[in-house]
């Protein structure tokens, strides 16, 4: 029979629940001093910028489009996969179910800001000299490190769980 632990369903969703607020949060903050000093342009250090970027597109930018139309299909979409994310988080577990959780903590996120905003916030600007990487925010953080551990669990840990070697 299937049994229901709550406790688990707590840590869950508090593990969810710190990602999107450690991501608001920041956002947040960001937009009160774009409040305001009218925008917000920060130097931290050699490395790294607080640069605000409204984002209509997906991951990077990818996928920009002004036609609404377009924007509404494409956060259909990403909802569409939050919701796969979340049958995943149920039918998984261990490293796999936590790494499922930090692409749902941060996905959430940036769908908030889709909804809310018609756009992401994005204002973390990590940079070498010229080089400068995409701008991202909190939630792409969590996003990312999620996906690079999915990478990671299934070439290391179901390689190994399958006898199969690198």
């Amino acid at each position: 029979m299937f049994k229901i632990n709550f406790k688990k369903i707590l840590l869950n969703f508090g593990i969810i629940a710190v990602i999107f607020l450690a991501d608001r949060l920041t956002k947040i903050h960001i937009l009160k001093i774009a409040e305001v000093k009218n925008t917000v342009d920060i130097y931290i250090n050699t490395y790294l910028n607080f640069y605000l970027i409204w984002n209509k597109g997906i991951a990077f930018g990818l996928f920009s489009f002004n036609e609404r139309f377009i924007y509404n299909i494409i956060t259909a979409i990403i909802l569409l996969i939050i919701v796969i994310i979340l049958i995943m988080i149920i039918k998984n577990k261990g490293f796999k179910k936590y790494s499922l959780m930090f692409v749902l903590g941060g996905s959430l996120g940036n769908l908030f800001d889709r909804i809310y905003y018609s756009a992401v916030p994005d204002f973390i600007d990590f940079h070498i000299n010229d080089f400068h990487w995409f701008v991202f925010n909190v939630a792409d953080i969590f996003i990312t490190l999620g996906i690079i551990c999915l990478i990671f669990d299934e070439i290391l840990i179901n390689d190994k769980k399958n006898g199969k070697t690198i």
